[in-house]
């Protein structure tokens, strides 16, 4: 088996067009057979970003980002890079701002990352959009291996190369390559709903739970309401 994989399959561009019409990374969440969101932690260096793309999986030892050097030379455009280094938190520089514009020049969507990241500052400028579990200013070294384009588990959710990414200001979530096409249909009807749910609300103050009769089952727990 190679380290370096360049040839696998991915989500199609269309999907990837589709998924980017949605509102909210929830409404796809929602509609997955499985849990796809990424832990509560993983948060855009900056609010208010959204990204969709395909996953570029990278695996880095702890502390080194060689292989993210690497990695940089392959990008695709359309690519988010995901990459695991073991949920190491005091190195930011393994990515940083001219990796970023790099990134960015090759066609990059965005970075997440289980570790930290720095030069945000320098990322909000240039525009690279990127999810992490923090910021750190300490440096990385350059000696040690990794993988790319491998299956990678990140933030308790198994990623595959070619897989679908949704991230906006919420959540970072994963979609199976094989699951895009129907979780899609679902999150159109679900956001089709809560368009049509807020709609009543601001005409007349009513709301009701999805699929959920709120006023049989309020009933039934036998709370004791005051008059």
């Amino acid at each position: 088996m190679y380290d370096v994989v360049k040839n696998y399959e991915k989500v199609s561009a269309e999907l990837i067009e589709q998924f980017s019409a949605l509102d909210e990374s929830a409404s796809i969440n929602e509609c997955m057979p499985q849990n796809g969101a990424l832990t509560h932690d993983f948060r855009p260096v900056w609010p208010e970003q959204k990204a969709v793309g395909r996953a570029f999986t990278v695996k880095a030892r702890p502390g080194d980002n060689l292989i993210l050097h690497k990695a940089l030379t392959l990008i695709k455009p359309g690519d988010f890079i995901i990459v695991t280094c073991d949920g190491f938190q005091e190195s930011g520089g393994m990515w940083g701002g001219i990796m970023s514009q790099a990134a960015l020049t090759m066609g990059a969507v965005g970075l997440v990352t289980d570790g930290c990241v720095r030069d945000t500052m320098m990322m909000k400028k240039i525009g690279f959009k990127a999810w992490s579990r923090g910021i750190s200013i300490k440096g990385s070294t350059k000696v040690t291996k990794g993988l790319i384009n491998h299956p990678i588990t990140i933030g308790n959710v198994l990623v595959n190369p070619g897989d679908l990414v949704f991230a906006d200001n919420d959540a970072v979530v994963i979609i199976p390559r094989q699951q895009a096409a129907e979780v899609l249909k679902k999150a159109v009807l679900r956001e089709q709903h809560e368009e049509e749910a807020l709609k009543k609300v601001l005409k007349d103050g009513t709301f009701t739970f999805y699929g959920n009769p709120f006023h049989e089952t309020y009933a039934g727990l036998g709370l004791m309401e005051e008059d």
